[in-house]
């Protein structure tokens, strides 16, 4: 797995423990997806200027734990024990501020094409790995961004197979993955 360093991170709450992890998609610009710009953006060194629809993320400060890019190829950006900007304005049973305590993980992928199968797989066996590691992590603390905004964020969308990535879910076995 790759690690490209975020900036955009600060530490948790002491009373913060890991037991949620979100899930989201992201497509820089829209309808591309390509990690280029999702690097850029995740590592603070996006140039505005290089598309008319990214004059939006002028100073914007945001991040995730983990990316899946289309061919199931993971990026980590923020150690897990740290708190990565990837939730915003948030709540998940009557618990505010999901960055607090949750992982983020985004998929390259947008409202309107289906994700890779490499991408579930690769996710599912992402989140195994982080059960395993933070065992308050069950199946049922697995959300999308818009479980937890639902007024503000549509990710990952009607697209997202809940009930495949349910089914790699309980399917992974190869668990030789290095987090940090």
């Amino acid at each position: 797995m790759r690690y490209l360093e975020s900036p955009h991170f600060n530490i948790r709450p002491d009373s913060a423990d890991i037991d949620l992890i979100v899930l989201h998609a992201i497509s820089l610009p829209d309808g591309e997806f390509s990690m280029t710009y999702v690097e850029q953006l995740f590592t603070g060194e996006l140039n505005i200027t290089a598309h008319a629809s990214f004059s939006d993320l002028k100073g914007v400060r945001v991040s995730a734990h983990f990316v899946v890019d289309r061919d199931g190829e993971i990026t980590q950006f923020v150690r897990c024990a740290d708190r990565a900007w990837h939730a915003g304005e948030s709540i998940w049973e009557n618990r505010t501020n999901c960055n607090d305590y949750a992982i983020g993980i985004e998929m390259i992928g947008d409202e309107t094409r289906p994700f890779t199968q490499a991408q579930y797989i690769e996710t599912a066996r992402l989140c195994r790995v982080l059960m395993q590691v933070y065992p308050k992590i069950t199946q049922n603390r697995i959300v999308g961004h818009q479980d937890i905004a639902p007024d503000r964020k549509w990710d990952p969308g009607k697209q997202w197979h809940w009930a495949k990535f349910k089914r790699s879910l309980s399917h992974i076995q190869k668990l030789d993955m290095a987090i940090r």
